[in-house]
């Protein structure tokens, strides 16, 4: 068997850590074959009949992308024309398809996080599969559980939720569900400890001046991946979610979709993940390297976008024919490929692709990369229905109340309001003036990066504010949003019986840089010069009104101590509706009942997490050590008796709520038991061909330059690979066990989605009175924490919540309940869940530090 330079090379750089006595990935093989267990059994059995229908080229031909820029989406694979098979599209992202038109610029994930509302977050992500199925998109590249938010400056954390793994999973499963209910598949990503975009692609940061050979590695020890990274990926694998997408970074010193720990063992061991894992755009780093260690797809299909050359697709051809990877692993990837299109419904609800990722025209070059094919390639077909509505209801219950001293509500009629700051008014360039909003000019109401998409239009809220004063009929209005207009913005200060003063905090992907911002924040201080405006304003008027547009957490401690700034209101990235999602709040339509889901701490020291922003390896590997553990966010400043500006869980409303009449009651239920037993042996759905001239160019191919296909120009497989390393012996370089497919044993922790499934087993029902004490119609969040007791445990963690909508004087019986996964901790040694003999305390209340109700657990039996 032979194993060639693009195949080596990931295998190499996985045990370079062990060598350098570094954090060290254990490997794990082979790679589990999938099984149509559960939910996934009709599908599973459709895909297996299709696949066994592919010849070993077409198989090759649906896990390889055709290469960067050669079709309409921002990834694609290969087709099959003999079935009728067009291949897969795969977009971004995840608040709207990305690099097209007449779509929808739905709210960030952060501001899903701040409703803490299960149905809003189902309605977005159905309302988004809607606008990607009808553009013809096959995979949302969405939703994000990684970042999780290790670090409040993390660049991308916007993209996804919160950095607790319990409201990030609760939310992403809901996203995911309202997605592929509307027929399309979802990826759950990044896989996984992808916490900063400083060094998470060697090559970028050489293009920065850093001079490095090799991607950042995150550090993170067993159980903290168990107990916090990994929680909310498995809440997405219980969804049903189709897909997952291996990150960047390293793991333990190996790269994530080279790593078999984190895709074999745990994701589709551990987890029992059916669907397929595809590699980020420039993540692949080896052919059969990758594929043994769990990697399912190759996206965009090119080893370097755009080159042309690639670790799968014709190379892919010749490992398989030459025996160096099993028949049954290419098998298995397709199956779940196939698998993850029928349980969605792709084939009922496939629309021909109607738009291009390269132009907005409606012509251009079919295979734009090298300029080929000048055709009709957008259709502009329009898929944003009616989800304006719904975009301007998630921004408004997604406005977090950080202070009022009751100057909020306004009515719209005051004598004199000034509204200050450039972030109220549009950017000069318009919306979508900067390439993947890559800059922070105007309104800010989405990050930077691939996670965005083009906005339709972007009411401001300079203009929200105007059309609601002048609708009243009354008042001056006036705005200044030049924040170096100094003499302007003291001017109307002075005079204004309100200032409305908008400040932002802007962050985003590693490949754009902003203001010196390398995709990560380099602070948590606000953007724009925007301090002088707030100084400048509050030094005039006593009435002055905060508006935070951000990614995440800024300085505010300040602020909140200012006698002269009379409310503070945190709307994060709230998309196309900004200033009428505000304006709602503003003037009390709405009653805000959104909970900041971070927590806002004095300055970035306090959280305790710094990123690494400079190389600390040599040319070799950054090295982040997560020695911090589980204690990231609320559970740092809890450990270290930190008092936060605003702790995780907090927000105002223009009512008042109490909490009473704590109850809990066990639920009787079987013991947990290690699950046990063995897969079958792995399935080989056909015969394939050991001669290479089966496997050359057909014909009747015009083959496009740069384009990834499986065939071999040559019968010599070394010729056709393009590979002056070939014939070098497999044994030295393909793990143990990787090509085993023998019946394997299922892991204590594994046997259903998610892991074992008496981890799911309901093991106490808590209910407590929820009681509308003010005068006006109100939302709250209702909070459930657990301390689980042990001297290394965080002092409470959130493990249940709702959103509940009271009318003044009215109590509800709030009732929930706890899995034993939730009171359990991970054990490295018996690689499973445990109880452990620690007492455990449940908590109720509005906020981690806001806790009036509290009752011990019982022991479980």
């Amino acid at each position: 068997m032979r194993l060639g330079w693009l195949e080596v090379a990931g295998v190499a750089a996985a045990t370079v850590a062990s060598a350098k006595d570094l954090a060290y990935s254990p490997p794990f093989y082979p790679s589990p074959w999938s099984n149509g267990q559960g939910e996934w059994a009709e599908a599973y059995n459709r895909a297996v009949q299709f696949v066994s229908q592919l010849t070993l080229a077409e198989k090759v031909n649906l896990t390889t992308g055709t290469g960067w820029m050669q079709e309409h989406c921002v990834g694609e694979t290969g087709s099959i024309p003999r079935l009728g098979f067009r291949g897969l599209c795969l977009q971004d992202s995840p608040l709207g398809v990305r690099d097209t038109d007449y779509v929808s610029a739905f709210p960030a994930g952060v501001n899903v996080a701040a409703t803490w509302d299960k149905k809003l977050a189902y309605l977005r992500g159905e309302a988004m599969g809607q606008e990607h199925n009808g553009k013809g998109v096959d995979v949302q590249l969405g939703p994000v559980a990684g970042p999780l938010g290790r670090s409040p400056n993390g660049g991308r954390n916007w993209e996804g939720f919160s950095p607790d793994p319990v409201l990030t999973g609760a939310l992403m499963a809901e996203t995911i569900k309202g997605m592929q209910e509307a027929g399309i598949m979802a990826c759950a990503k990044h896989f996984i400890g992808y916490e900063q975009e400083h060094f998470r692609q060697a090559p970028e940061a050489q293009g920065y001046g850093f001079d490095i050979d090799e991607s950042v590695s995150s550090n993170i020890d067993d159980k903290t991946l168990h107990e916090l990274y990994l929680w909310p990926f498995a809440d997405a694998v219980r969804a049903g979610v189709a897909s997952f997408m291996c990150s960047y970074n390293q793991i333990n010193n190996s790269y994530g979709c080279s790593n078999s720990y984190t895709l074999n063992k745990l994701l589709k061991a551990e987890l029992d993940f059916q669907g397929f894992v595809m590699s980020d755009w420039g993540a692949h780093h080896s052919g059969v390297g990758d594929a043994l260690a769990g990697l399912d797809m190759s996206m965009p299909g090119d080893a370097v976008m755009g080159n042309g050359q690639t670790f799968w697709g014709t190379n892919l051809t010749i490992a398989v024919v030459n025996g160096t990877i099993p028949e049954w692993r290419l098998d298995d990837m397709a199956v779940r490929i196939m698998a993850a299109y029928y349980k969605v419904g792709r084939d009922r609800h496939q629309v021909p692709i109607n738009f291009d990722s390269w132009t907005t025209d409606e012509y251009g070059y079919e295979h734009a990369l090298v300029g080929q094919n000048y055709v009709k390639v957008n259709e502009k077909v329009d898929v944003r229905g009616n989800h304006a509505a719904l975009i301007r209801q998630i921004g408004s219950s997604s406005i977090v109340l950080l202070k009022n001293e009751g100057a909020l509500p306004l009515t719209g009629c005051e004598k004199f309001t000034a509204i200050l700051g450039e972030d109220a008014g549009s950017a000069q360039g318009g919306a979508n003036g900067c390439s993947d909003r890559g800059c922070d000019n105007g309104t800010l109401a989405m990050g930077w990066g691939s996670g965005t998409d083009n906005f339709p239009y972007l009411v401001t809220p300079e203009q929200a504010i105007q059309n609601e004063i002048l609708s009243k009929g009354k008042g001056e209005v006036f705005a200044v949003t030049d924040n170096g207009n100094v003499d302007a913005i003291e001017q109307y200060a002075s005079q204004a019986t309100v200032s409305l003063v908008f400040v932002n905090a802007d962050s985003g992907e590693g490949y754009i840089n902003v203001d010196g911002n390398m995709g990560d924040r380099n602070n948590i201080t606000v953007w724009q010069g925007a301090d002088q405006v707030v100084k400048t304003a509050t030094a005039n008027c006593n009435n002055t009104i905060l508006v935070i547009h951000g990614v995440g957490a800024v300085e505010a401690g300040e602020w909140n101590e200012n006698p002269n700034i009379t409310a503070i209101v945190w709307a994060g990235l709230p998309g196309q509706e900004s200033g009428n999602s505000l304006v709602d709040v503003l003037y009390g339509r709405v009653n805000p009942g959104a909970k900041t889901p971070f927590t806002w701490g004095k300055d970035l020291d306090s959280y305790g997490t710094p990123l690494l922003m400079e190389p600390n390896n040599g040319k070799a590997a950054p090295q982040v050590d997560f020695t911090e553990g589980v204690f990231i966010d609320y559970r740092h400043f809890d450990k270290a008796n930190e008092t936060p500006v605003y702790e995780f869980g907090f927000g105002l409303s223009y009512t008042t709520f109490g909490y009473s009449s704590l109850y809990v009651q066990p639920i009787p239920t079987a013991p947990y038991g290690p699950a046990s037993g063995q897969t079958k042996e792995a399935p080989s759905l056909g015969n394939y061909s050991t001669d290479y001239s089966d496997y050359l160019y057909p014909d009747n191919i015009d083959k496009i330059p740069l384009y990834i296909y499986p065939w071999l120009n040559s019968t010599d497989p070394k010729k056709a690979s393009a590979d002056p390393h070939y014939g070098l012996k497999t044994e030295d370089y393909v793990p143990e066990g990787a090509t085993d497919g023998s019946p394997q044993s299922i892991l204590p922790a594994g046997g259903g989605p998610g892991g074992n499934p008496g981890l799911y087993d309901e093991v106490y029902r808590v209910s407590a009175i929820i009681t509308n004490t003010g005068k006006v119609l109100g939302d709250e969040v209702p909070q459930l924490y657990v301390s689980l007791g042990g001297p290394d445990d965080p002092k409470v963690v959130l493990r249940s919540f709702d959103r509940i909508t009271l009318a003044p004087g009215q109590q509800f019986q709030w009732t929930t309940t706890l899995t034993r996964r939730d009171i359990s901790n991970w054990d490295p040694a018996s690689q499973n869940w445990f109880v452990s003999d620690y007492p455990k305390t449940v908590y109720v209340g509005s906020s981690s530090r806001k806790l009036p109700l509290q009752a011990p657990l019982p022991k479980l039996p």
